[in-house]
């Protein structure tokens, strides 16, 4: 397994993290925790050090699942908890809150779900445009200094509101969306990030499954699965990013014998300072991790991979419809 060093933890971190948003259940059709603690557990059998989480994954559920699923495999001295605060719900809706009064809060709520007495890795959820970001990182550097987090990250943070922060508190890991088909961030987060000893925490590496390899055109998806609204999946540009993946499937294994989930997920590690955040809710889902240990994408393969993306996907689109709105927006 391959390891990364994420500045100030003393414990180099693996370069594969296990993402648990569908854990939480919310937004993905439900959730069993039998099975996500099994999960949880096979992601540590196979090498993985480090468990992505947050309060608002099912309002508490991925937490609280994380934190048992922890507690019963032992060994917390040994696994990396990274986990955000700055959401705030109310009757299902979501939205900013990164006042210091609410990170104060969450901070206990979070500890207690997940069994521990501090975090590894603190990250901010989304900007907060209703509180000045020297208030939050003042806030934070406070949690640092008192032992309560080991590290500080943000999430969907732009270059400049990590300048503005990195004036009061510093900044370890940055946690943007990014997968072959999201690449915003490369035209000024990842830059920002590299020349700044910044670690990346690619979410969505699979992009909501479609990496995966196993969609087809018939996939219907049910309940308040976020992809009933995600773009890519509705027509027309869902049978364009079906092609796309088809097309580097077929690269990924007359190349080098590989899947697209293991191509995508070793384009990202070749990319820079990253670690790809793997979402999975059932053990079968992390059989391929080692598939994607060992290897690297040449010069070359990059440029194809640009091409196969260019040829297929005619009108892109981006994460956006993710986003939460400011308090103020919802009020």
């Amino acid at each position: 397994m391959e390891k990364i060093k994420i500045s100030p933890l003393n414990q180099q971190a693996t370069r594969i993290c296990l993402g648990t948003w569908a854990i939480g259940g919310w937004m993905w059709g439900g959730t069993d925790e039998a099975e996500s603690i099994r999960t949880i557990h096979t992601a540590l059998d196979r090498g993985v050090n480090i468990i992505d989480t947050a309060p608002v994954y099912g309002f508490g559920e991925s937490e609280q699942t994380v934190g048992k699923a922890l507690e019963q495999y032992g060994k917390r001295d040994q696994i990396l908890i990274a986990s955000k605060v700055g959401l705030q719900w109310r009757d299902g809706n979501v939205y900013r809150n990164s006042s210091p009064a609410r990170i104060r809060e969450e901070i206990e709520d979070s500890l207690k779900r997940l069994r521990t007495d501090y975090i590894d890795i603190y990250q901010i959820h989304w900007p907060d445009p209703q509180v000045p970001i020297e208030k939050t990182a003042k806030t934070m550097n406070e949690l640092l200094e008192e032992g309560k987090i080991r590290a500080i990250g943000v999430s969907n943070f732009s270059p400049a509101q990590m300048d503005a922060f990195r004036k009061i508190a510093p900044i370890h890991t940055s946690q943007p969306p990014y997968n072959l088909f999201e690449r915003e961030m490369e035209k000024d987060i990842f830059p920002y990030t590299e020349n700044n000893d910044i670690t990346t925490m690619a979410y969505g590496a699979l992009c909501r499954g479609l990496l995966a390899g196993k969609m087809n055109s018939t996939k219907k998806f049910s309940g308040d699965d976020l992809r009933k609204s995600d773009p890519k999946f509705q027509p027309p540009r869902y049978s364009q990013y079906l092609a796309a993946v088809q097309a580097l499937s077929e690269f990924a294994q007359e190349r080098y014998g590989k899947t697209v989930l293991a191509l995508s997920i070793r384009w990202i590690l070749d990319r820079g300072h990253t670690i790809a955040l793997w979402g999975a809710r059932h053990p079968s889902q992390l059989d391929a991790i080692p598939e994607t240990m060992g290897w690297s994408l040449d010069a070359d393969a990059m440029r194809q991979i640009d091409s196969i993306l260019d040829e297929n996907i005619k009108t892109p689109v981006g994460p956006e419809f993710m986003a939460p709105p400011s308090l103020s927006k919802t009020a």
